[in-house]
Parts: structure tokens; sequence; C-alpha cells
């Protein structure tokens, strides 16, 4: 990636997509199989039931695959994105050598956040993305109304964070706003001055923090919904099983789980938009 070449996830990952492309490949396995863990508990339950253990030696197959796979995955990952943070960080400060130092060392640190989204927050997000799908597949093999109850749930949700996006993106921006003054405060010298900016940070992230706890409230709601829904709807399934009444009840909590990590991947994501505009201002 030159200095000339705008700074942003696609090019980051345009860069480096090989290794980059290596680590997705990881999560995929990983977040897959843990995915299907209550799937094949669900199935080893009714085989032992049954007296027979063939399940229970599939399933700890596959536990030990994904122990091979998520311990391989973090290994490779903290090399890989550590060597891409200092080519982002030398990309940064050539685009913004004629800048004043202080605004040169917030969007230093503040590029250093493209990458970390890579490394910590997009595996959870495809965690819940996966999770997601295998959730609704599964769920639709026992039922079409436990899956539709699902989809339902998860486009509600959307519609939702649509009406934050643009609060968030305008929070976000007065907080790297104030970030960037920081180094000149410090560099004035007085207690008053510093005071001020710390008390101006904390009620721009007081701001952002009571936007996520209204996002986050209203979500729940209608996850406690969809949960209290496929409770109704399992009772209506023909003569279920033990495994699989715990793979409904199981693959339903797990999707409260993972539709929960949407809101704060995509608030993050709002504020990694303010901070490429501010890596590529001219």
């Amino acid at each position: 990636m030159s200095s000339l070449q705008v700074i942003s996830l696609a090019s980051i990952v345009a860069g480096h997509k090989h290794k980059i492309g290596i680590t997705w490949l990881l999560v995929a396995v990983e977040n897959l199989l843990m995915a299907l863990l209550p799937l094949f508990i669900g199935y080893s339950i009714d085989s032992l039931m049954a007296g027979q253990y063939h399940d229970v030696l599939i399933l700890a197959g596959v536990v030990t695959a994904l122990v091979l796979v998520a311990v391989a995955r973090r290994i490779y990952d903290t090399r890989t994105y550590g060597e891409i943070r200092i080519q982002v960080g030398m990309d940064t400060d050539s685009r913004l050598r004629e800048r004043p130092v202080t605004t040169r060392s917030a969007r230093l640190n503040m590029s250093r956040e493209l990458v970390d989204f890579l490394e910590n927050e997009l595996p959870p997000l495809l965690t819940a993305i996966i999770q997601l799908l295998v959730t609704l597949t599964v769920l639709a093999s026992f039922s079409s109304w436990l899956a539709l109850n699902a989809a339902i749930a998860g486009l509600l949700m959307l519609a939702i964070y649509g009406l934050f996006h643009r609060t968030f993106t305008r929070l976000n921006a007065r907080l790297n706003n104030q970030t960037e003054r920081q180094v000149s405060v410090l560099s004035a010298l007085t207690s008053s001055a510093l005071q001020t900016h710390l008390r101006k940070l904390k009620n721009r992230e007081v701001k952002l923090s009571d936007t996520e706890a209204a996002l986050y409230g209203l979500i729940f709601m209608v996850l406690f919904g969809f949960v209290l829904g496929n409770l109704l709807l399992t009772t209506q399934l023909e003569t279920p099983s033990a495994g699989q009444l715990f793979a409904v009840v199981t693959y339903s909590l797990e999707f409260v789980e993972a539709a929960l990590l949407l809101p704060i991947t995509l608030q993050t994501l709002s504020r990694l938009t303010d901070i490429r505009e501010r890596l590529n201002a001219q």
C-alpha cells in the first residue's frame, strides 16, 4: 500500500489480501465448528439415551479440531496484524507530513484502530454472521416458523440500528475532534486546560455510551420477544426428542448472543468512517 493510496479498511485488506485471507479462513473454520457444537451435543444426548457412543466420539473430534484451529489462528493473527500496523502507520505519516504534530500524533493512533478492527472486532462480526446463518438453517430444519421468527428479529434489529447510524457518526466525529486537540493541550502546560480537555472527552464518551445503551435496550427487547416466540413455537413440534429441544433452545440463545454483537460492531464502523475521512484529508 503506497503513501498516495487512500487509507481505508478496503485498501488495507487489498494490500495484504493473502495474509488477511488466511486469518479469515481460520476464523470461518473456527466459528463454523463452534456454531455446530450444539447440534452435535444434541445428537450425542439422543445417542447416549439410546445406549450408543458413536455421536459422542464425533463430538470429541469436533471439539479437538476447534481447539487446534482457535490456537493456531491467535498465534498467526498477532504476528500478521502487528506487521500490518507498522505499514499503515508509515503510510499515514507520509500522507500527513505537512500537518501539525498534534494532528499527526492523533491520527497515527487513529490509523491503528483500522487494523485493530480487522484483528479484534471483525472476527466476532464473522462469528455473529456465521452463527446467525447456522441458526437459521438449523431452526428451519425443525420448523420454518422458528427460522421465520429469527429472520424477522434480525430485520427489526437492522432497522433499529439504521435509526441510530447518523447519531453515532456525529458523536464519533466530535470525540475525534477533541482527541486531536490533546497534544496542543498538553503543550500548554496548564492543569486547568488539561482538566477542561479531559472533561470534554468524558462528556463525549458519555453521550456515545448513552446512545449505545438506548440502542442495546431496544434490540434486547426485540430479542426477548424472539426467544419467547421460539419457546412457544417449540411446544408445537411433533414429539420432539430431548436432543432436539436442547438444540432449539441453545440455538435460540446463541442467536441472541450473536445478534447483540452486531450493534457494537456497526457503531465501531461508524467511528472508522470518520477516521478514514481524517486520514485521507488533504
